[in-house]
């Protein structure tokens, strides 16, 4: 799905000039790969040497792979979420005697 609007990609590969057919914006981007990931080393999990500054448009990643779903449209998201909250939760009252 396009990072930007949600809508489906479906493309089987994405080259560097591909856009999403609703909203225009580039495909092979940072933002739409499953290595993206802010706070990591260059916000990427995979071990890059040159940093892409603009994390929206169009880049040569040769680590580029398109990320189809995004974290708030998987039910799985949701119970990892939860599983953190609780985590969270449990940690907090050890403080809150």
């Amino acid at each position: 799905m396009c990072w930007k609007c949600g809508s489906s990609i479906t493309e089987a590969f994405i080259s560097r000039t591909s856009e999403c057919p609703v909203c225009g914006k580039d495909l092979h981007s940072c933002r739409n790969c499953v290595f993206y990931s802010p706070g990591s080393h260059y916000d990427c999990h995979e071990s890059i040497d040159e940093l892409v500054k603009d994390k929206e448009s169009a880049n040569f990643c040769d680590s580029f792979s398109v990320k189809r779903n995004f974290s708030g449209n998987s039910s799985a998201n949701l119970s990892e979420n939860s599983t953190a909250q609780k985590a969270r939760a449990a940690f907090n009252s050890l403080f809150n005697n």
